[in-house]
């Protein structure tokens, strides 16, 4: 037994053969890289890459938008996450707090916005034909019509559709259609809420992952600034909502004044209308004439009157003001920078754009300007 044992400890420590490579084949002689061939097949292959990737993107672009959208939610919410957290209050409760309010603001502008909107949508389609015969009252409207047979083509155009059925088959095509859009429009809400929930939660983490890549030497740095650039888009979430809200005061004010149905119903349509960047007033303005319209000719002048003169006031005296003292933004830079904006993503161009030209000023002004200034 011992000499067996003896045996197995020998056979353990002797040394192993070393193992045969495996056999390839000869290595062959290295590529050209200034051949013709080299370079077209390089071109090709990158050209061939970037094809691929535009029309992946293009598929996606939907998903992307969205979370777009929610890491721009999420960054926004932060200062009020941290305001609580300062508190002594936990970031998990302190989200769960936030998310509850909102949730709870969307549950009742729900309730508070959806009834009147369905009820004066229904008014309007009832009033119509008073409306175009009290426009014919007016001499400078009934001077266009002669001139031009607006009002008579509405007319014609509003008996064909009652009387021929026209409008009950659209009426019932455009419920299936809404009914759709609002499912769409659910189920797109939904997505960005969790994904809004899930950037907020984990945006330290996200923060501290990014700064590990970054050079110890510079961590500190790169990490106030980055501080810095998410404190910079939360303030333009708050700029945005302080903006929204006088919007909807003013209009609460108008409406009560003008003896509107449901002023506060509109109030709060304005309110989300307005966060909506450049086209957000063209909704409220739209939304506001259409109710008064309800009323009279002359009422629905003086609404959209009165709002156009509140617009050009807001865009051109407020929102500067405030967009330069909370984000140091020029007020020409960021008409200028929404309108770029827009006009490169659209809605969501529109949205990001101010926050991002912030960053950008931020950037120019810690990095740029003083490391030009010591060369």
């Amino acid at each position: 037994m011992a000499i067996t044992q003896r045996i197995k400890k020998a056979a353990a420590r002797a040394p192993k053969s070393p193992k045969t490579p495996d056999d390839y084949g000869i290595l062959g002689k290295p590529i050209n890289r200034s051949h013709p061939y080299y370079f077209g097949f390089t071109a090709t292959l990158g050209a061939l890459t970037a094809i691929v990737l535009m029309r992946a993107l293009a598929s996606a672009s939907q998903i992307f938008v969205l979370i777009l959208i929610a890491l721009f939610l999420a960054t926004g919410l932060n200062p009020a996450v941290e305001a609580l957290r300062k508190r002594n209050m936990s970031r998990s409760t302190a989200v769960t707090v936030i998310f509850s309010s909102v949730i709870l603001f969307v549950i009742f502008f729900a309730l508070v916005v959806v009834p009147p909107v369905i009820s004066q949508g229904t008014n309007l389609i009832e009033d119509a034909p008073q409306l175009l015969r009290d426009l014919m009252k007016n001499e400078t409207i009934n001077q266009l019509n002669t001139q031009f047979g607006l009002i008579d083509t509405l007319q014609e155009k509003l008996k064909t559709i009652t009387s021929d059925g026209t409008l009950l088959i659209s009426t019932f095509g455009g419920v299936i259609g809404v009914g759709k859009s609002v499912l769409s429009g659910f189920f797109t809400a939904l997505t960005i809420l969790v994904l809004t929930l899930y950037f907020i939660t984990s945006l330290p983490q996200a923060v501290d992952l990014g700064l590990s890549l970054v050079p110890a030497s510079r961590r500190d740095r790169v990490g106030r600034l980055t501080n810095a650039v998410i404190a910079r888009v939360g303030a333009f979430v708050g700029s945005q909502i302080l903006i929204a809200a006088m919007a909807a005061v003013f209009v609460l004010v108008l409406a009560t004044i003008l003896g509107l149905p449901s002023p506060i119903a509109i109030g709060m349509i304005v309110l989300v209308a307005a966060l909506i960047p450049l086209i957000g007033h063209f909704i409220g303005a739209g939304i506001v004439t259409l109710i008064a319209l309800t009323q009279s000719v002359a009422i629905g002048a003086i609404a959209f009157v009165a709002y156009v003169v509140y617009v050009q006031i807001e865009n051109y005296v407020v929102t500067p003001r405030i967009m330069k003292r909370t984000l140091s933004v020029p007020g020409a830079v960021t008409i200028v920078a929404a309108l770029i904006g827009s006009s490169l993503l659209g809605l969501v161009g529109g949205l990001l754009a101010v926050p991002v030209a912030a960053s950008i000023i931020l950037i120019l002004d810690e990095v740029v300007i003083p490391r030009a200034n010591n060369s």
